[in-house]
């Protein structure tokens, strides 16, 4: 089976990870704050905390920014269920945005008057979510210039992308964000096996962030509520998680930092051809933004037939090619019909879904392995 995606692990990732069993901390050691400090710089912003996974981060994030009961979150209804999620966890209302035709990413038109209607209603969002899907940037500027206009926090969901770039910078800058959540399962660009981290340029936001995913406890005298009683003195002066990344992640995490453009041009030469191979082909291939320059995190087909997305899913899956679907719109799940969403509310999500079909792509797919998915498709559709 050619799986959809997967990690690359190294000698290199190994003997750093290796190390750190051989040292004397396994966690809440020097090897998070290094790689925190390492991707900070990689993005050029001023910090970054590392978490045990972007839903984590995603959370912290929200609760970082206030986010609570009687509040509204907004994000996109493409995209895995803990975008939104982070929302619920904080007792808040969470509502969707629709998507673009072309990206599939947030659409701007429809935040705007989704917004003048929620303003007219005085329902406007606290914060808002845009995901970079398949590792393709929103149109941040734009959606950067209506929370300025109507007053709402933005989180970015770039857990697809990091090492992408927009308007010829690093997402992760926050140049147009509060907050920007990156992810490192290992089907993403780089990996921690599990993993996640907030960026931020706020330093208010980066200490209550470190705060919340430990446990809500501080050792800085400065931030304490009263005498401290020695230097073995902690406080927890609010209700946190333990949402903490191990040295072993971080290590394992900042070997692969050092491949990761390596990795996105990769993905791109992987990109370009499979374009090229399915250019005559009943199907639409991924739309690149020329302000973005996408970490490809997926590649997702779009059938020009939504009525043979099934039978063509299911004969590459018995050809051994490993297809998968990004992704059923949240609003649809049960838990979220149960909250008065329903099929039809977001129509531009629900028709790009029904003919979508994430083809393999991760960087060590090789050229013979990417002609056997491109001639099983091939033969599926002729």
């Amino acid at each position: 089976m050619i799986p959809y995606g997967r990690q690359d692990i190294t000698p290199e990732d190994i003997a750093a990870v290796e190390a750190v069993l051989r040292s004397d901390f396994l966690t809440q050691g020097p090897a998070v704050p290094g790689f925190e400090q390492a991707l900070a710089a990689y993005c050029g912003v001023a910090r970054g905390v590392a978490m045990n996974s972007a839903t984590s981060a995603l959370h912290v994030a929200c609760l970082a920014l206030g986010l609570g009961p009687g509040d509204r979150l907004w994000t996109s209804p493409n995209t895995f269920v803990a975008s939104a999620n982070c929302g619920l966890y904080c007792g808040a209302e969470v509502d969707f945005v629709d998507t673009d035709p072309a990206t599939y990413n947030m659409s701007v038109a429809a935040l705007e008057a989704k917004l003048v209607r929620a303003a007219a209603a005085n329902r406007l969002p606290k914060v808002v979510i845009p995901v970079h899907f398949a590792g393709q940037s929103c149109e941040m500027r734009a959606i950067h210039a209506l929370g300025q206009r109507y007053g709402f926090r933005i989180v970015e969901d770039a857990s697809h992308a990091v090492g992408a770039r927009y308007l010829g910078e690093p997402v992760g800058n926050c140049r147009y964000s509060d907050i920007t959540i990156f992810s490192f399962h290992p089907v993403k660009i780089i990996t921690t096996a599990e993993g996640g981290m907030a960026m931020t340029n706020d330093p208010a936001l980066a200490e209550r962030m470190e705060r919340l995913r430990s446990h809500g406890i501080t050792r800085d005298p400065a931030a304490m509520q009263g005498d401290s009683d020695g230097p073995w003195y902690y406080q927890q002066i609010e209700l946190g998680y333990n949402y903490r990344l191990t040295d072993l992640q971080a290590a394992l995490g900042h070997s692969q930092l050092q491949r990761l453009d390596d990795y996105v041009t990769r993905r791109h030469a992987i990109a370009a051809r499979y374009d090229a191979a399915l250019a005559a082909l009943p199907l639409t291939t991924p739309h690149q933004h020329p302000d973005s320059r996408s970490a490809l995190h997926l590649y997702p087909v779009r059938l020009h037939d939504d009525a043979r997305r099934r039978p063509v899913f299911e004969a590459l899956r018995a050809a051994g090619i490993g297809v998968n679907v990004h992704y059923i719109p949240v609003h649809t799940q049960p838990h979220y019909r149960r909250l008065g969403f329903q099929p039809g509310d977001f129509p531009e999500a629900e028709r790009y879904y029904a003919g979508a079909i994430s083809l393999p792509m991760f960087p060590t797919l090789s050229p013979a392995q990417q002609d056997e998915v491109v001639a099983a498709l091939t033969r599926v559709l002729g």
